[in-house]
């Protein structure tokens, strides 16, 4: 008899091809779910600011090569990261508290009549801004830290942005290198025991910069990571973090008032400022302790005042009592 007939590998060989396609895109679609945005949400209720800090659950380095031929000479340089300061993703034990870092003192700064309109109010910030700036600027090029200026917006109406939204009726928000203020609602934040000053806007923008300050390190990306890995900014430990966060803010702007005080600014206007930020935190009527006690932020604001040093402002590293 004849012998048999060798059977068709085409088969098998399909069956194989369609096996690796498969799982090709299975570890595609893997790869992208690891990816995939996560968001850590702050409270909206009490005290100054809040938002959302967005950042990579996996981190990807890409690298750029730039071939330069000119004649017979051809030149190759490949480089993954561009040249400069970098922030240090850490909390207790970030760069920016490091010794001899504060405000620096400043000459003067004009501060122009203050007009509690929303126009007033943009023109009394930007006028403080570079005084700010100036003082502060000097302490990150110490601790090898980059800088960037913090930009200014006045919400007049709701707007979204990448950490969420808000309306004109809250208090301010800082979101990725930007201070989004609400002038109408600090001009209407005011009665027979806390008139209108300003003292208090000097002081909330010295608070809302003390975020730029934790942004431009690091130190807000270890907080919102650290949150994260605690199960959410809402629970117990969130929370606790949450106040490190907010209370350091506190403690920064007290050292931002420090410089204003040896002349710069009038003395009534660093006195209101330094006791508007202390009337501000956790009241029981909020339904979260994510800011501090009123007199925790009083505590904190003037501790930064009377020292100027990033050092003592080093939340991270204080006992449960003193952020509580």
């Amino acid at each position: 008899m004849p012998p048999p007939r060798k059977k068709s590998k085409g088969p098998l060989v399909a069956g194989v091809v369609i096996a690796v396609v498969v799982l090709g895109i299975a570890a595609v679609g893997i790869a992208i779910a690891t990816s995939k945005r996560k968001s850590v949400n702050d409270s909206a209720y009490s005290g100054y600011s809040s938002y959302s800090y967005t950042y990579e659950t996996t981190t990807t380095t890409e690298t750029t090569t730039t071939t330069t031929t000119t004649s017979s000479t051809k030149s190759t340089s490949t480089s993954s990261t561009k040249a400069g300061p970098k922030a240090v993703i850490a909390l207790g034990d970030n760069p920016i508290h490091a010794g001899g870092l504060g405000a620096f003192n400043i000459d003067g700064c004009a501060l122009p009549g203050m007009n509690y309109s929303p126009a007033g109010q943009d023109q009394f910030l930007r006028a403080a801004l570079p005084c700010i700036e100036a003082m502060w600027k000097p302490s990150f090029q110490k601790a090898n830290l980059p800088y960037q200026p913090v930009e200014l917006v006045m919400v007049t109406s709701q707007i979204t942005n990448t950490c969420g939204s808000m309306g004109p009726d809250r208090t301010a928000m800082y979101c990725d290198g930007t201070i989004y203020w609400t002038p109408n609602h600090y001009a209407s934040e005011q009665g027979s025991s806390n008139p209108n000053h300003p003292g208090k806007y000097l002081g909330q923008l010295a608070h809302e910069y003390g975020h730029h300050i934790q942004w431009l390190s690091g130190i807000l990306r270890a907080s919102s990571q650290a949150q994260y890995e605690k199960g959410g900014w809402d629970t117990d430990a969130g929370l606790d973090l949450n106040r490190r966060k907010e209370l350091q803010a506190t403690c920064f702007g007290g050292m931002t008032l420090a410089p204003l005080s040896h002349g710069a600014v009038p003395g009534d206007v660093i006195s209101v400022a330094l006791t508007d930020a202390g009337n501000r935190g956790d009241y029981p009527i909020y339904p979260n302790r994510d800011h501090g006690a009123p007199e925790r932020n009083a505590a904190w604001v003037n501790h930064g005042f009377e020292n100027n040093e990033t050092s003592a402002c080093n939340t991270w590293l204080a006992s449960a009592a003193d952020v509580s």
